[in-house]
C-alpha cells in the first residue's frame, strides 16, 4: 500500500480543496440541507460519498461527514475498466480500516465479495456480500449481506432498491427487513457520482461504506435499474 501524504487533505485553507467542497459538500451554503439534518435522529451518521480519488491518476471514492472533513478514501491505481481482486478502505491519514476483496466465483451467477478487517493480512473476515441471484427483473433485493467469524449467528442484512439510481438501503433481515441500517440517497443537481450515505451505529460507518464499495463493484455504471424501487426512510 503506497504511503500518501494527507497535509493536501487536512489543509483547510487549500484553495483546491475549498473548490471541490463547494461543489461536492455545500453544506455551509444550503440552509435546506441544515434543517434536514436537525430532523435527522442525533445517532444517524450523515456521509457525503464522491465517487472519484483526489489521487492523481486513481480511481477510487472520497468520503466527507457532516462537517466536510475528509472521513475515509479509496485509492486505486488500477484502471477503472479492469476488475479488482481488492479494494482498501482508509481513513483520511490513509490508514487501512477495510479491505473488501473479491471471492473466487464457483459459478456463472454467484458474485461475492468479503470485508476483512484493516488490510486484509490478517485474514479476519467480518462481511461476506454476495449479489442476489433471481430470474425476475422487477426483484428489488440487490444483495444479501452473511457476517463472518465469531459474529456469524448473530444478524443478517438485505440490500434492497437501486444502487445505480443511488436510491438503496440495507436491512435488517431479521424481523421480516423493517430496520435500516444504512442507506444510499441521491444528491440532488450533483449526478451519480456524488450522493448521500447515511449510516446507523449498529452497523456504523466504516462497514457501510464498506458496502458501497462492494455494491460498485457488483452494480457499477450500466446496471441502474429504470425508477427507485424504495420508500424514501430518512430526509436526507
Amino acid at each position: 500500500m503506497p504511503s500518501h501524504n494527507s497535509s493536501f487533505f487536512s489543509c483547510t485553507s487549500n484553495p483546491i480543496k475549498t473548490i471541490l467542497m463547494a461543489k461536492v459538500h455545500p453544506n455551509a451554503a444550503d440552509p435546506e440541507q441544515e434543517d434536514h439534518h436537525q430532523q435527522e435522529p442525533p445517532t444517524v451518521l450523515v456521509l457525503t460519498v464522491w465517487r472519484k480519488s483526489l489521487l492523481f491518476n486513481c480511481h477510487g471514492f472520497t468520503v466527507f461527514d457532516a462537517n466536510g472533513d475528509l472521513a475515509f478514501r479509496v485509492d486505486c491505481y488500477a484502471t477503472a475498466s479492469s476488475r479488482r481482486a481488492e479494494v482498501v478502505l482508509m481513513d483520511a491519514a490513509g490508514k487501512p480500516l477495510l479491505t473488501v476483496r473479491r471471492r473466487k466465483r464457483l459459478s456463472l451467477t454467484q458474485h461475492c465479495w468479503v470485508i476483512y478487517d484493516g488490510d486484509g493480512t490478517t485474514a479476519r473476515p467480518l462481511l461476506s456480500v454476495r449479489r442476489h441471484a433471481s430470474l425476475r427483473s422487477s426483484s428489488k433485493t440487490l444483495a444479501h449481506v452473511t457476517p463472518l467469524g465469531s459474529a456469524a449467528a448473530e444478524y443478517s442484512y438485505v440490500v434492497e432498491g437501486s444502487y445505480g439510481r443511488r436510491a438503496c438501503a440495507v436491512r435488517d433481515a431479521r424481523g421480516g427487513g423493517a430496520a435500516v441500517v444504512a442507506e444510499v440517497r441521491r444528491k440532488e443537481s450533483v449526478g451519480d457520482d456524488v450522493f448521500r450515505l447515511v449510516a446507523d451505529p449498529r452497523l456504523g460507518a466504516p462497514l457501510a461504506m464498506g458496502l458501497v464499495i462492494a455494491l460498485d463493484e457488483m452494480f457499477g455504471a450500466g446496471h441502474g435499474s429504470a425508477r427507485s424501487l424504495l420508500p424514501r426512510t430518512w430526509s436526507v
